[in-house]
Formats: structure tokens, C-alpha cells, sequence
């Protein structure tokens, strides 16, 4: 069954400028999900103008509303975002609180739109957090009405006050890749199990 995913690159710089090492995370992910016969589709944040709110339309000049689109035309979502003073990046946070609006919109059988999707977490910094962010990460995700696997989140933490990024590094550590591909594993599976069995609505 061919799947596609989403993955929200929350880096707070924009494209054109210096490598992300979000993006070099997430890409990770998407070569450990194509030969699973996932077709991702990664979208740096910080390209487009978000608004602030908990609607899904906060009026002119927003970009959300074609962003929540391509969400809800995914299987999967990975949520991306460095770690900045030990919180989840501000862009990520701006993305959640959007997405806040699935509270309140269901479908005929009473389910949010959201039902039914994968999630899963990236995340790298060079300071500790990573368990934090990803645990922000998965209530948020959660309360919106996405489903997260087991094992849904690979990251990378450098040393603490130091300037090696993730981008910058020449090899991979091992275990870095071996999460990687467990996250692959169980998000596919996951969203294939759903994509064929949607949860139950209303009676």
C-alpha cells in the first residue's frame, strides 16, 4: 500500500542560508521510509508566513491553510524542530497551536480530520532536551488526534555549549541510524494498519 508523508522542517532559519541540520535529520527519515514505499515531502516552516492563532484560517496573507492541507492529505506527519533552550523551536510551536483547530472539526462520523494519521518526532540540538521536546511533541499530537507508534522519535544531542552541528558531522552515529530505521518501521506499519482500518466514529 503506498503511503506519503509530511515532514514539517520547524528550523528557524530560512532556505538559502545555512544548512539545517533538522532537514539532514528528516532527510534521514525519508530515505529510511522510501524503499518502505513512502513518498515524503519535506516543508521548512520558516519559508511561509504563519500567522498566529488556533484557527485554520487566520485571514489574509496566511499560509497555514495550504500547509493544514497537505497534512490531512498525508498519512504521515513528522514534526521536526532543533532544540532551543531546551524547548521545542518557536516555529514548531506556532505549527502545533494551529493545529489545534482539528479540536473542533470532525467529519460525518463525528471524528476529528485529523484521525486515522501517523505522527512521528525529529529532533537535534546541541544541548540536552531531546526527551522533553519529543514528549511535548507527542501529548500535542496526540490531543489533535493523531496516533503515534512506538519508538516514533530519532534525535541527536550534541555536547552542550559547543558549535559541532548535526549537519556538520562527516559519519552518522550508528545509533542515530538505527533509530532512524526503527522510527521508519513502526510509523509505516502503523499508518498502513490505519490507512486499511480507520478508527470507529459515531454510532
Amino acid at each position: 500500500m503506498a503511503l506519503t508523508a509530511l515532514a514539517l522542517n520547524a528550523t528557524l532559519k530560512s532556505s538559502g542560508g545555512e544548512p539545517s541540520s533538522t532537514d539532514r535529520m528528516l532527510g534521514l527519515i525519508d530515505a529510511a521510509m522510501k524503499p518502505m514505499g513512502v513518498t515524503t515531502t519535506i516543508l521548512r516552516l520558516a519559508d511561509y508566513n504563519i500567522k498566529p492563532g488556533v484557527s485554520s484560517d487566520e485571514g489574509e496573507g496566511d499560509d497555514w491553510p495550504k500547509i493544514r492541507q497537505m497534512i490531512l492529505d498525508a498519512d504521515i506527519l513528522i514534526m521536526g524542530t532543533p532544540i532551543w533552550m531546551g524547548q521545542p523551536s518557536s516555529v514548531s510551536k506556532r505549527a502545533l497551536e494551529r493545529m489545534d483547530a482539528f479540536l473542533s472539526e470532525t467529519d460525518e462520523q463525528g471524528r476529528m480530520v485529523s484521525y486515522g494519521r501517523v505522527a512521528a518526532v525529529a529532533v537535534v540540538g546541541n544541548e540536552d532536551g531531546a526527551h522533553h521536546v519529543s514528549a511535548e511533541f507527542y501529548q500535542a499530537l496526540s490531543d489533535v488526534g493523531f496516533t503515534i507508534p512506538a519508538n516514533a522519535v530519532a534525535y541527536w544531542v550534541g555536547a552542550a555549549m559547543q558549535s559541532t552541528n548535526f549537519a556538520d558531522l562527516e559519519r552518522i552515529p550508528e545509533k542515530v541510524t538505527s533509530t532512524v530505521a526503527m522510527l521508519a518501521r513502526n510509523t509505516v506499519h502503523l499508518a498502513t494498519l490505519l490507512k486499511a482500518n480507520q478508527y470507529p466514529g459515531e454510532a
